[in-house]
């Protein structure tokens, strides 16, 4: 069976490798790259919200190279922390509302009920994903599993920007979410009875 998790990693190696070695010569901290990484998806949110799809897609991705970097800086260096995790993590939890934000702001404009319910089940799914994978691994039980994690959520947010098919990306996130929701709690479930 395919462990979405090792892909996930190993995509993210692939990325990430020539570039940090790159980065660990300059002052750039992990914890900046994270500022710079929110900094730019608040950017984004507001060329969402003005309707300048294509730009948001674009930013969105270049984000996400943040996202990615972070980490990855902070483990070559030496300097990963706890504060650095949760950081990062807060991050990516204010990235996700902001640029949903942007969104929910131009469907209302445009009055697009349906994309607006479409926007907050995203918005619920998304941090159910995140919640469950952090309240589990508090309990003690490492929660890697499900086939949506956030990797996947930005790149099907970025494509609907790109592709201008805000509708099908939303449905695609929610669906998707929720899926993972559920199979994150099936597999916390199954590992806490053993």
């Amino acid at each position: 069976m395919i462990n979405l998790a090792e892909l996930r990693e190993s995509a993210a190696r692939r990325i990430t490798q020539p570039l940090v070695p790159i980065l660990s010569k300059s002052r750039l901290k992990p914890n900046t790259l994270t500022w710079l990484g929110l900094a730019i998806n608040i950017v984004a949110a507001g060329t969402i919200a003005t309707n300048h799809l294509l730009i948001g897609g674009f930013l969105v991705l270049f984000s996400g190279l943040f996202d990615l970097l972070d980490g990855a800086l902070a483990r070559f260096t030496q300097q990963t922390t706890r504060f650095g995790a949760l950081l990062d993590s807060t991050a990516d939890r204010l990235s996700e509302a902001v640029l949903l934000l942007g969104l929910l702001v131009l469907c209302i404009r445009s009055g697009s009920t349906v994309e607006i319910l479409l926007i907050f089940l995203a918005f619920v799914g998304s941090f159910l994903t995140s919640y469950v994978r952090a309240r589990a691994e508090g309990l003690g039980i490492k929660c890697h599993v499900g086939l949506f994690a956030r990797a996947e959520r930005v790149i099907i947010l970025a494509l609907g920007l790109l592709l201008n098919q805000i509708l099908i990306a939303l449905l695609v996130l929610v669906v998707l979410t929720f899926v993972t929701v559920g199979q994150r709690l099936v597999y916390v479930w199954q590992q806490a009875r053993n």
